[in-house]
């Protein structure tokens, strides 16, 4: 089996193991600190099983980096690692909000760069995002694109989810000069939605996304032809580790890219 068809899998087996618990009382409970920092749910902690005992199911030789079970070692020889956000969203997943999804990514090496495949699946519907390496991004069966036309509106997604009154006051201009910023509550999900021209930017200056919320969202982003940024407009890597927090700029084409820095870097 080719990787991607892996990934599609598990993803699936997470949508059908989950799909019935959110916002129910079974979705909840608190498992302690998982190994991204956050309180691990039982819809986390289902979602990760499923994922682990497929790959085990498959003999997929690999190191797999976990939002809540951290690293685990499926081989001794692994051909790559695993990066599993198995529930992105969980606040939402919890209280039944229906915009939560899973991200799993496959990498070569210890980088983002590295990605090779990646698989978003909406949890509350089903519908999957899908990309690998030089292959092209799908939604579900269909290729996908950035919006690269002048928009009838511009939809700006911005994360400020407990941003600094510092970083508030820089992007204060953006709410200004636009009246369409959205924010989900699941970053990987809005990636892969902006990857399908939903979205013209999604920013997240916070310094505090960790590799598993965007890994896979990160390969879907660049095979739908996007620019994807550092906050100092570098090429986007870091390394995959559980310490590392980055920021990013995903634009849809250099036009809308140098509008809103423009706006926000004055």
């Amino acid at each position: 089996m080719q990787v991607i068809e892996i990934l599609r899998e598990a993803s699936k087996r997470i949508y059908e193991n989950v799909k019935d618990l959110a916002g129910t009382v079974d979705a909840a409970g608190d498992f302690g600190v998982g190994a991204g920092g956050d309180i691990s749910r039982n819809i986390d902690i289902i979602a990760e099983k499923t994922v682990l005992d497929y790959l085990k199911e498959v003999n997929f030789e690999c190191t797999v980096l976990g939002e809540e079970c951290g690293r685990v070692e499926l081989s001794e020889n692994p051909k790559g690692f695993v990066i599993m956000d198995a529930i992105d969203g969980s606040a939402n997943a919890v209280r039944g909000v229906p915009f939560f999804c899973s991200s799993l990514a496959f990498a070569t090496e210890n980088k983002l760069s590295s990605v090779t495949d990646g698989v978003i699946t909406n949890l509350s519907n089903g519908e999957m995002y899908w990309a690998s390496e030089n292959k092209g991004a799908f939604f579900n069966n269909k290729q996908i694109k950035v919006h690269k036309k002048d928009p009838i509106y511009k939809i700006i997604g911005i994360n400020t989810s407990g941003a600094s009154i510092d970083l508030m006051t820089r992007l204060n201009p953006i709410y200004e000069n636009y009246e369409h910023t959205r924010h989900f509550g699941a970053n990987a999900l809005e990636m892969a939605m902006f990857a399908k021209g939903l979205m013209d930017i999604f920013i997240d200056l916070r310094n505090k996304i960790r590799i598993q919320d965007i890994a896979a969202g990160y390969v879907i982003v660049k095979e739908a032809g996007g620019i994807l940024l550092d906050e100092n407009l570098n090429q986007l890597d870091a390394n995959l580790s559980y310490d590392t927090r980055i920021s990013f700029i995903a634009a849809a084409n250099q036009g809308i890219l140098d509008e809103i820095m423009s706006k926000i870097n004055k």
